[in-house]
């Protein structure tokens, strides 16, 4: 059984809104063995919605839409539908979120399933409503070509950071050569690198059993810079340690604006570890909040090793916490000079009864790019030293 997206909108054609529905429908589809071998945008053109209505049922087994089901003149998907396929059986699908409902159209054998725009419409009515109906004897009897149609996929994601992916690439060059039913595939982002295991077999066991096997090669040779998998995040991972370890933290930040309190206080529980965070934009709260030396501000500079570390030690000695954060750079894109470019960030770590340390960091990007890797940077310290 294979499927197809098509993806309705003129925004997303201009690039006004970004494409997650066809990125969540693909993963959900591939985890249930259904093959797609084509997507698809189309803008709010009945034309044009027809010709790859068109192309899509005459490739494939399932045609899924997205957007253009509300009532709004540029929601054409229902009425381009009526005109192109006429009287069909339509199963209507109940929208728990939003208004505009989804449907499931049998035509000459096909299935069209047409789904709304928002993700928070979309993600609940197709695991909860379509996911199931996919899944159903009937409609895979229909479209069982061979037995390869009972196959289970399975995934695997392994996340890291500290390592480029061009770092991460050459540790696993091998297994990145893997070919079917067992692969690896990689991926790029913001401070971190993905590593997906995927492996398609008869059964759940043999898929997760194959899994395994590349997972811990995996992990034999990229130790200490993993941090979680699948649904895990950097700052969860934290949490979770901090808990484990039953300490208690506190951050002081400038260039990161209070990004890195914000991160790690979207971690359920995070009351149990996190007490306090400061952001710190002007000398002057340094110096009053944080007990930062005005003599070591004027003879090194906000952004330095020196000051980086004091509002670490501060903020620890003012929070009574277990440890310290202190975060201090430019994240641009104006302010750098030669000797203290746009993207040069300290992160101080100062934990009782241990010496405090600093680490120097070059971070490049826009500004907000450059201040999510200084608080990824920083998470990674954390995770590092409890």
């Amino acid at each position: 059984m294979n499927a197809e997206i098509i993806s309705i909108g003129t925004e997303l054609l201009l690039g006004h809104i970004l494409n997650t529905n066809t990125a969540f429908l693909s993963q959900k589809l591939a985890e249930s063995g259904i093959d797609v071998y084509n997507t698809s945008v189309v803008g709010d053109n009945p034309r044009r919605l027809v010709e790859s209505l068109k192309e899509a049922l005459n490739r494939s087994d399932i045609v899924i839409t997205t957007g253009g089901l509300g009532p709004t003149v540029d929601d054409i998907t229902i009425e381009t539908l009526s005109k192109f396929i006429g009287k069909v059986r339509i199963k209507w699908i109940k929208n728990r979120v939003g208004t505009a409902p989804g449907l499931v159209i049998d035509h000459e054998g096909k299935v069209i399933i047409c789904l709304p725009g928002p993700p928070r419409e979309l993600n609940p009515m197709f695991e909860d409503d379509i996911l199931p109906y996919l899944s159903s004897a009937p409609l895979r009897v229909r479209y069982a070509v061979d037995n390869h149609e009972s196959w289970t996929l399975k995934t695997r994601t392994i996340k890291i950071t500290g390592l480029a992916e061009s770092q991460v690439n050459k540790v696993v060059k091998d297994l990145l050569e893997l070919k079917p039913p067992t692969t690896v595939g990689i991926y790029a982002k913001l401070g971190e690198v993905d590593l997906k295991i995927m492996s398609k077999a008869k059964n759940e066991k043999i898929a997760l059993g194959a899994i395994r096997k590349i997972e811990k090669k995996i992990s034999a040779r990229l130790k200490g810079y993993i941090f979680g998998y699948d649904d895990d995040t950097l700052e969860s991972a934290v949490g979770e340690l901090l808990i484990s370890k039953k300490k208690t933290i506190a951050v002081a930040e400038s260039c990161t604006g209070g990004l890195l309190s914000g991160r790690m206080t979207d971690v359920s529980e995070s009351s149990k570890y996190f007490t306090i965070g400061i952001v710190a934009y002007s000398n002057l709260v340094k110096v009053a909040r944080l007990g930062v030396d005005e003599k070591v501000l004027m003879k090194f500079g906000a952004v330095s090793k020196e000051v980086a570390c004091q509002m670490a030690s501060g903020i620890r000695i003012l929070a009574g916490t277990d440890i310290g954060i202190g975060i201090t750079g430019i994240a641009g894109p104006t302010g750098g000079t030669r000797n203290k470019p746009v993207g040069l960030v300290y992160i101080a770590f100062d934990m009782k009864d241990q010496a405090p340390f600093v680490r120097e960091f070059r971070f490049k990007g826009s500004r907000e790019e450059v201040k999510f890797q200084a608080t990824q940077a920083a998470l990674d310290l954390i995770r590092r030293n409890v």
